[in-house]
């Protein structure tokens, strides 16, 4: 069963979403762009991108897409956004983050964690 989303939630959750992706569409693409980009990430078995490469691609797609306009789906996709974010920010590495895999995940999900 997939994931459900209540029209009563969707404004809380894009809230969330543009507080958690800090990147914009243009950034983002520019990010996935990159050999650091390209070197972190979980890929699934038989597929050649990872999870959070391909989330990147479907936030570029949220991201132009009219409020008005935006699925269930898309709001599921936001929430997961959040909650990554959420979640990996809670395990920053000490010290300068600046060239970290850490970081370099968090901005396949839309973050720079240099930006908060």
């Amino acid at each position: 069963m997939k994931p459900r989303v209540h029209p009563a939630d969707e404004a809380a959750i894009a809230k969330a979403f543009g507080e958690a992706v800090n990147l914009t569409r243009a950034q983002i693409e520019s990010w996935l762009d990159t050999d650091e980009s390209k070197a972190v990430g979980m890929t699934r078995r038989g597929e050649t991108e990872s999870v959070g490469r391909q989330s990147a691609r479907r936030i570029v797609v949220i991201l132009e897409t009219p409020a008005e306009s935006l699925t269930e789906s898309d709001y599921v996709h936001m929430r997961k956004v959040v909650g990554y974010v959420r979640r990996h920010r809670a395990q920053r590495p000490r010290g300068d983050v600046t060239h970290t895999r850490w970081r370099w995940s968090l901005m396949n999900w839309g973050h720079d964690p240099l930006r908060d």
